[in-house]
């Protein structure tokens, strides 16, 4: 089922697309309102009540990303504004989503928050965030954690913000977010924070300074023999949010 924040998110893709940056900060910061407003419609889920999964992680995604999109364009005033929300929203968040390995997500966003906004304590945040992973009691199986939405919502931004730099492919890996022991759960989710933090902010610098953001990545296929990018000739598809788009610079596809 389609809803307002998907109608949002195709269209904060469809302005990066475009090289709209600044328009798609907009509106991945009206999908993350809608999205926290209501995380998971066809269950009527409120944004206030425990959640084992997590989904109202993906409005905290949204506002990551819409702040790394007004980076780019040049708007960092209100990049600030953005990162000051996610803050406060996570940190009101830890009244519901209170189970230990939630609590180290949303120290998570925190860190991401002052990464993408260019705020003073992003290493210490990072390392608050580490040591909430290690402290985290009762996590039996943390590959199950580490897959539910609200983790999956903390890592999709880097992946986004990494894929620029790298031609359009995929730059952070699963292996790279986690450590190699699941048996030792703290040191296994610990690694994201580590990772982000030696990682995200030179990411964010190196797109700031590019002044382009990539699209998030959905479907792809190499060598399409019916698509073209115009931009560059890539034949590289990246199907995403209703759009077709080019892998490489996210440009908008011609059928060949």
């Amino acid at each position: 089922m389609e809803t307002d924040t998907d109608d949002r998110v195709a269209a904060a893709v469809a302005a990066l697309s475009d090289r709209a940056t600044e328009r798609a900060g907009d509106e991945f910061t009206r999908a993350a309102w809608l999205s926290l407003a209501d995380p998971r419609p066809p269950e009527e889920l409120s944004p206030f009540d425990a959640d084992e999964r997590g989904w109202v992680g993906a409005g905290l995604r949204w506002l990551v990303v819409s702040a790394v999109a007004y980076r780019v364009a040049g708007r960092d005033a209100r990049a600030t504004r953005r990162g000051a929300e996610g803050i406060a929203v996570a940190r009101d968040l830890l009244t519901t989503l209170d189970a230990p390995a939630q609590r180290g997500c949303l120290a998570e966003f925190v860190a991401d928050f002052r990464t993408v906004a260019a705020m003073d304590g992003v290493d210490d945040a990072y390392a608050d965030a580490a040591d909430a992973y290690r402290d985290a009691d009762g996590v039996d199986d943390p590959r199950r954690v580490a897959t539910s939405p609200l983790f999956e919502a903390a890592a999709a931004p880097i992946k986004q913000v990494a894929r620029g730099p790298a031609n359009g492919e995929i730059a952070v890996e699963w292996a790279d977010l986690h450590g190699s022991d699941p048996a030792d759960a703290g040191a296994f989710l610990a690694r994201r924070a580590t990772y982000k933090r030696q990682r995200f902010p030179s990411l964010v610098d190196r797109v700031v300074d590019d002044g382009r953001l990539a699209a998030p990545r959905g479907t792809t296929a190499y060598g399409d023999d019916n698509h073209r990018c115009p931009a560059c000739g890539s034949t590289d598809v990246n199907w995403i949010a209703d759009h077709v788009l080019c892998l490489r610079c996210s440009a908008p596809m011609e059928r060949d």
